[in-house]
Formats: C-alpha cells, sequence, structure tokens
C-alpha cells in the first residue's frame, strides 16, 4: 500500500465513522502550547464551578446537619 493510498484509506475511515478527535490524547500528556488567554479562560471557568460548588454546600449543609450530628 503506498502512502497515497495509506492517506486515502485513513481520511475515508474518518470520514464514515465520524471520528473527530483522537482517543490516545485522552491516554498522554501532550507537547501542546496553550494559549495565555485560553488558560486564564479555563481558570475563571474552574474558580466559577467551585464558587457553584460551595454556594450550594453552603445551602444544604443547614438541612443536612441534624441527621449527621452526633451530639444530638
Amino acid at each position: 500500500m503506498s502512502q497515497m493510498e495509506y492517506e486515502a484509506a485513513i481520511a475515508e475511515y474518518l470520514r464514515t465513522k465520524g471520528v473527530t478527535r483522537c482517543p490516545t490524547v485522552w491516554a498522554a500528556a501532550t507537547q501542546a502550547t496553550i494559549d495565555p488567554a485560553d488558560r486564564a479562560a479555563y481558570r475563571d471557568y474552574v474558580a466559577t464551578r467551585e464558587a457553584r460548588r460551595l454556594a450550594r454546600t453552603r445551602l444544604v449543609r443547614p438541612l443536612i446537619e441534624p441527621w449527621t450530628s452526633t451530639t444530638g
């Protein structure tokens, strides 16, 4: 199989199977450099998620504490 035939076969496979990303990306660290703006956006996203989690915890804790108290 020539290089051109190989590349055509791979392209056809990707087109018919609908593969959009390489599964090995999830298995190993990448050597890519991440844009500073993307890093900042991700940090903001993580901070927002953590703030929401803490807010939910503060709302739910008073409801749960009477049943989890060992002094009662």
